[in-house]
């Protein structure tokens, strides 16, 4: 456990508007950092988190998935594929850097910067509950729901 405060932010969300961390207290939120829209990986992870999203709502916990796609792409994926959860656009990289996601990768002896997959379960304190780094998506968004239901 840390009691690092989750870095507050504002980011424009899915179906309108912006979302700002701060203002989401005391509610607990868990935010799932994930590379790109559409890809294999953050496709499943996001409609994992979706298929549990009515769990999360009543524990009371927001769940949001945060990438650098603009909110075009955003709103593309969601409708696409059904995503419950909102989507929020990092265009910028600045809440994925200032949560240590922003990371140096290597695919194809190719090295460039993307977001590593990994979630925070942030408490109603606004306070960093739980991280998860270099996440591996089967089984993740019910390991996540696990962490909520024990906070």
């Amino acid at each position: 456990m840390t009691e690092n405060a989750a870095p507050d932010f504002t980011l424009p969300v899915t179906g309108g508007g912006e979302i700002t961390l701060s203002a989401l207290r005391p509610a607990p939120v868990v935010l799932f950092f994930y590379p790109r829209d559409d890809t294999s990986g953050c496709t499943k992870e996001s409609i994992a988190f979706s298929g549990l999203k009515e769990e999360f709502d009543k524990l009371g916990v927001k769940v949001f998935g945060i990438s650098k796609d603009s909110m075009k792409s955003h709103e593309k994926f969601a409708d696409k594929h059904g995503l419950t959860v909102p989507l929020l656009s990092d265009e910028g990289s600045d809440v994925a850097e200032q949560y240590g996601v922003w990371k140096e990768k290597s695919m194809y002896g190719k090295t460039f910067w993307g977001i590593e997959r990994s979630t925070f379960l942030i408490d109603g304190a606004g306070r960093i509950a739980r991280e998860w780094r270099k996440v591996k998506v089967p089984g993740h968004a019910e390991e996540v729901l696990e962490a909520a239901r024990a906070l």
